[in-house]
């Protein structure tokens, strides 16, 4: 499968895991682990995800569980592509704009 990642997911992780490093110091590499969990669950199971619609089409959810982030994807069975389109905190309590 291939996996590709969004500029704007690409961001939000360097930016979360820039932020969880400074302010985190009992786990630092926490949101990393996490995130590279999940990438390895999507990869072999690419469906797994909750269904999240919106108006113009339906996205996947993966939850980080211990840093409450929330990781929005859309998979293309035919094509066999995992696309990353944000990574988002859960404590915000509303949506990305997708």
């Amino acid at each position: 499968m291939k996996l590709r990642l969004s500029e704007d997911a690409q961001q939000d992780i360097e930016r979360i895991d820039a932020w969880w490093r400074e302010n985190r110091p009992a786990a630092p590499l926490l949101f990393r682990q996490e995130l590279r969990d999940a990438m390895d669950l999507l990869e072999t199971h690419p469906e797994c995800g909750t269904p999240y619609k919106t108006a113009k089409k339906t996205y996947r959810r993966v939850v980080l569980p211990k840093t409450r982030y929330l990781l929005y994807y859309e998979y293309d069975k035919e094509a066999d592509l995992l696309a990353v389109t944000t990574i988002w905190s859960a404590r915000r309590g509303s949506g990305p704009k997708l």
